[in-house]
């Protein structure tokens, strides 16, 4: 009973729940940007070199025999997951220089002078000096 409860804490923390969330939301993120490439980036790029589509791409190292399948290194569908990879890692430091951006403008705007104390902590100040002679 000790660890079921131990484990119902560790998982409502607010961390796990933002994390989960966030994966989530990667996922999502993940499936919208490879249709971006494989549905609108990489259909102009194969037509611009010659009408070549990249998975379809492979080296032939064994012919196919009678029911065998051919034996094939399949580079295209390694070149389709580099393209996928740079633009999701352009994406992400996109949305990061955004969010750093944001957070300095909020940096930026927020006061340097400290605000005046108030009247109790005035208060709690004369009372302490006053002790302390």
């Amino acid at each position: 009973m000790k660890i079921v409860s131990e484990f119902k804490a560790f998982a409502m923390k607010g961390n796990v729940t933002d994390m989960a969330v966030g994966i989530i939301i990667g996922a999502s993120f993940g499936k919208i940007v490879s249709s971006m490439v494989n549905d609108i980036i990489m259909p102009p790029l194969g037509l611009l070199i010659g009408g070549v589509n990249f998975t379809d791409l492979k080296l032939v190292m064994k012919s196919a025999v009678d029911s065998k399948p051919a034996v094939t290194l399949n580079y295209g569908n390694f070149l389709q997951v580099i393209f996928d990879f740079l633009i999701v890692a352009f994406a992400v430091f996109m949305v990061i220089k955004a969010m750093n951006a944001a957070k300095q403008k909020q940096e930026a705007a927020l006061p340097t002078t400290p605000p005046a104390p108030t009247k109790d902590q005035v208060l709690l100040t004369e009372i302490r000096d006053l002790l302390k002679k």
